[in-house]
């Protein structure tokens, strides 16, 4: 998980430096393309591929289309603002996640988590004020991020135990490159600037390289993490990806949060933790006697 949170940094560093050269869109495409062919050899040598029937094959392609939407708002918002910003504002999404949780799968949630996540959207509202008097509506991209990858977290809930995480990564990149081509392909020649592909130059055929590379390795880290240890373990860890992001921001392009977005950041953070050390102070809970 600590590798996770270090590598990913570095893939929106990538796609942060390619900025307009390349449509969104084709970024996107390439980070799960480089996926597929990275993981797909390694599934195949070690048997661990199977025939999904049409049920499953339904759900690999919302997985795609839920992770490919988030990407692209993510990586569109990093055209405006810092990383750090733009991590910090993601990092809603366990609220997000708890409530949904609670709405969707009945999970039992109490008053003080409650609280914990109305201070954490306070935080993240303190992150984006500065940042949407400077980029206007950009800055809402992260939120479409958060709300895509928690809806993506509750869908691999349920499918995460029935096939190896090497599986899982191959088919979501299938489902992802699936939706995301013919798009491309229709777009191609008509200027929309998003998603009409063009030719790289040598720069960011390495940047792609890189954004694909860095991608596919840190979702391995997470998708192994998960596999020997709970989520609600793992979690707090990820917020080391905000630290990792403000120094890359820093050392690449001279960005560097302000207080008010610090404060914002530290309530996003303090509040997180708790959830997620309230929820391990109520998994170790012993259960009552019938």
């Amino acid at each position: 998980m600590t590798g996770f949170s270090l590598l990913a940094p570095g893939m929106d560093a990538c796609a942060k430096l390619i900025g307009d050269a390349l449509a969104v869109g084709q970024v996107v495409a390439t980070r799960f393309g480089v996926q597929v062919l990275v993981l797909l050899p390694i599934a195949l040598a070690f048997g661990w591929l199977h025939l999904p029937g049409l049920r499953e094959m339904g759900l690999h392609l919302v997985r795609g289309a839920l992770i490919l939407v988030a990407t692209a708002f993510f990586f569109s918002a990093l055209r405006f603002m810092p990383i750090a910003d733009a991590i910090a504002i993601f990092f809603v999404e366990p609220f997000l996640l708890t409530l949904l949780g609670a709405l969707l799968l009945g999970e039992p949630v109490g008053p003080r988590r409650y609280v914990a996540c109305a201070i954490g959207f306070a935080g993240a509202l303190l992150v984006i004020r500065p940042s949407f008097q400077e980029v206007g509506f950009a800055a809402l991209m992260p939120l479409v991020t958060a709300l895509c990858f928690a809806f993506y977290m509750i869908l691999t809930r349920s499918m995460v135990t029935r096939m190896h995480p090497i599986t899982l990564q191959v088919y979501t990149g299938f489902g992802a490159v699936i939706l995301v081509l013919p798009v491309l392909w229709l777009f191609d020649g008509s200027g929309v600037q998003p998603l009409d592909p063009s030719w790289p130059e040598r720069r960011e055929m390495w940047l792609l390289a890189g954004v694909g590379l860095i991608a596919t390795l840190s979702h391995v880290c997470i998708s192994f993490a998960l596999s020997f240890a709970p989520a609600s373990l793992l979690a707090p860890i990820q917020y080391l990806e905000i630290l990792g992001a403000t120094i890359l921001g820093w050392l690449l392009f001279r960005d560097l949060p302000d207080a008010l977005t610090f404060l914002g950041i530290a309530l996003i953070v303090g509040s997180g933790l708790f959830v997620f050390f309230r929820e391990r102070a109520l998994e170790r809970r012993p259960t009552p006697p019938p």
